[in-house]
Formats: C-alpha cells, structure tokens, sequence
C-alpha cells in the first residue's frame, strides 16, 4: 500500500487533511516540493498526479467542464462538451475508488468479461467489410477507440453513423443471459431513447457471446490508491470562478458521494449522475504569500484548506541536491541575504530570497555578479520602490550578498556584546 511508504511529514498532513496549500516566499521551491510530496503518496506513478497552473484567464470550462469547438471534420466547427483536467482527473481516481471497493466474485466476472471483448476486437481490422445482421438490423464496424465503437448503419442506401458505448457492452456482459430477458434496457444505458440502439447492442453482444474465444483472465489493478492533484500559483485565479459548485465539494468533509454535485453543463449530459471529488484525491496548492497582482482567496475558500508555511531556510537541502560542492558558499550568501533582509524596515520574511533563485548558478557559471544583476538585484528594487533611501538599501543588500563567511550572524553577536556591555555601563 501507498500509504506504509509515507515519511515526509507534510505528506501526512496532507493524508489527513485532504488539501494542503503551500505558501511562502518567491523562489523557495514551493512547486519543488509539492511534487516530490505528490510522488511520495502515489509511489512515483505519474499517471496518479495531475498538475495545473493558474492564471488570470483561466476559468471552470478549463477546470470542471464546458463546450469547445471541435472540427467534424467538413470544416464546419461544432461545440461539444469536454471535460475540464480536474474533473476528468478526478474521474480516473473515481475508477480506482470503485475497483478496490468491489468484492472479489463481481471483480473477477469484471476481468472475464473485459478480457472477452478486448480479445475479440483485437482480432479485427477496421474498416471492416464485414456486415453483421439480426433481424431487422444490420451495421459495420468501422472504427473503435478506448471509449466507442462506431458503427456505419447503411438504411434505404444511405449510411447513418453511430457509436455505441463500450461500457455497455461490457455492463452485458457482466451481466450474462439476464440482458437478452432484461424488460427495462435502460439500466444498461442510463437514458430513455436507448430503444433505438438496442438492437445494435444486442447483436454486437450475441457476436462477442457466441464467438468461440476462450476465457482470458487479465489483471485489473484493484488497490486502492492515491491521486494527486497539484494547481501550482492557486492565487493567481479567481478560484471561485474557476471551482463553481465543486466549492461544497472540495470540503474534507464532503468527499465522496455526500458531496455530489449536478454541475453547470448537467443539462448536456447523457445521464443525470452527479459528479463528486473521490475520498482518494489530495489537493496541493502553491501560492506566493507578497503576489500583490490578484488576490481572489476568499474566506470560505480559505477554510477548506490547510496551509503551511515554507521557508528559505527549511529548503536550503534544494542547493546541495543541485550545486553539490558549492552549495556551501551559496548558502552562506543566501542566508547572509535573508538576514539583511528581515532587519529592512519595510521587508520582513515573506520577502526571503528563496534557493531556486541560486540553482542558476550552475548555468552561470558560478558567476555571482550576474547572478545579482540579473536575478536578484531587479527583484528587490520590486521589494524596495518608493521606499525611503532606494539605493542605500539595495546597497546593504549587496554588501550582505557579497559576504561569504558567516560575518553576518557574527556581527550580529557583536552588536549584541557592545549592547550588552552598554547596559552594564549604564546600570
């Protein structure tokens, strides 16, 4: 299991309280560390981690749902309804929710099953020229993708196109003789027209039924496993914009199916089941804590998450992973930086200097100077405008950057000791 492998503590905070936001000061490798705690919960399986990142214009057809222009291929643009990257990931994490819930009889009809109509489309080349009859109907395969197989019904010398849902066929199959007998076929297809289609299914499933394949068991992956999602720069959005309705369901509390809700496209949709965030995915959030540029992190909002500061100084281990060797001097000057920093009358904390900035060393060299002038340098003349002094500052700024020993903690003490022997004089 994911969850015996667990040692970084934010990633039991995580484990327990479902959404995280990580904040902090710019450059402290915030995005770094989501995903080296994204990795950790999921046992490095990328296809259990989304990422995203937020942005002024981005919004809920891009999150949940909406309609997009597809191309129907005669050059005429059409609008269809597509799933959002949240939703369509939290849909997959639904999947795994169900699989490791299931017991074991229903699980291993499932495989037969799965396994009986995947090896039967295996075998068939498409276009097919082959034209399958029952009854009235008749229809050729011409196609069949991970969702679909589309079908060509030639009527009065016309040929309609259609498609039929392969999780349906697989629901017969499952479900064995009781779908030729079954009164109410909608259970199969969740909608009131399916009558139409019946017949195609039922002669798609005779074919695959009575098709001499022998029984091939496959594995369906059936642990429980986590999912994690990371929307990097969260603030940067109109977060209530971009969530909708899923605003209740986001809350720890509402997790699973008492948090279903019908979304804003529910009308469009083929079946009236209503979404909801699984139990298994985790929401990790980075947002700079001195981003002035939007702020749309409401109250309410801000209740459904845990947050967590981080510091320069707790991701300094970045630059010994990254410079090796030189870290050390790196580290020096970063903290030497940060201490002059915090004593600017303006400044404070959330103003550190994070290490990612000083990751660039490597590409430059080594070089210092550029490292000031070109990265460094301009963002804090961003911390300081239209402060007293501008220059003066940014010059204690640089005197401290230039300082590659510890003398700034040791001035430090020695201001103190000079304090210290002042209030003896005095007493």
């Amino acid at each position: 299991s994911e969850q015996n492998n667990i040692h970084h503590p934010l990633s039991n905070i995580l484990l327990q309280s479902k959404n995280l936001i990580l904040r902090g000061a710019p450059g402290t490798g915030k995005t770094y560390l989501a995903k080296e705690i994204a990795m950790e919960l999921t046992g490095g399986n990328e296809d259990q981690i989304g990422f995203v990142q937020f942005h002024p214009s981005y919004d809920y057809t891009d999150f949940v749902e909406g309609l997009r222009p597809v191309s129907n291929g005669d050059g005429v643009i059409e609008f269809k309804l597509q799933d959002g990257i949240f939703k369509e990931f939290c849909l997959k994490a639904k999947k795994n929710w169900l699989y490791s819930h299931k017991n074991k009889d229903d699980l291993e009809k499932e495989k037969k099953s799965i396994a009986k109509i995947s090896k039967y489309f295996a075998n068939m080349e498409f276009p097919s020229d082959k034209l399958y009859t029952k009854r009235q109907s008749s229809f050729i395969i011409t196609e069949i993708d991970e969702n679909y197989i589309y079908i060509s019904i030639p009527e009065n010398e016309v040929s309609k196109n259609a498609k039929l849902k392969i999780k349906d066929i697989e629901a017969m199959l499952t479900s064995e003789s009781q779908f030729e007998h079954v009164k109410d076929i909608t259970q199969f297809f969740n909608k009131n027209n399916a009558t139409q289609e019946f017949s195609y299914y039922l002669t798609l499933y005779k074919m695959i039924k009575n098709e001499s394949i022998q029984d091939e068991i496959i594995e369906i992956d059936n642990e429980l496993k986590n999912f994690v999602f990371i929307i990097d720069e969260i603030n940067r959005g109109e977060i209530s914009k971009i969530f909708g309705e899923l605003f209740f369901s986001i809350d720890p509390g509402y997790r699973g199916e008492k948090g279903s809700v019908s979304t804003q496209y529910a009308n469009l949709h083929e079946t009236d089941e209503k979404f909801y965030i699984p139990d298994n995915v985790y929401i990790i959030g980075t947002m700079n804590d001195i981003d002035r540029s939007v702020d749309t992190f409401d109250f309410a909002m801000r209740r459904r998450f845990r947050f967590v500061e981080v510091t320069a100084e707790s991701q300094l281990y970045i630059l010994d992973e990254e410079l090796g060797e030189d870290a050390k001097e790196a580290k020096i000057r970063l903290r030497n930086l940060n201490a002059a920093i915090e004593n600017i009358q303006e400044l404070n904390s959330h103003y550190h200097i994070g290490p990612s900035y000083f990751c660039n060393l490597k590409k430059l060299k080594y070089d210092y100077e550029i490292l000031w002038s070109d990265y460094l340098k301009p963002l804090l003349e961003d911390y300081v405008r239209g402060s007293y002094d501008e220059a003066e500052t940014l010059e204690i700024l640089k005197k401290a950057f230039d300082l590659t020993k510890n003398e700034q903690k040791d001035q430090a003490v020695a201001d103190d000791n000079e304090g210290d022997e002042n209030d003896d004089a005095d007493h």
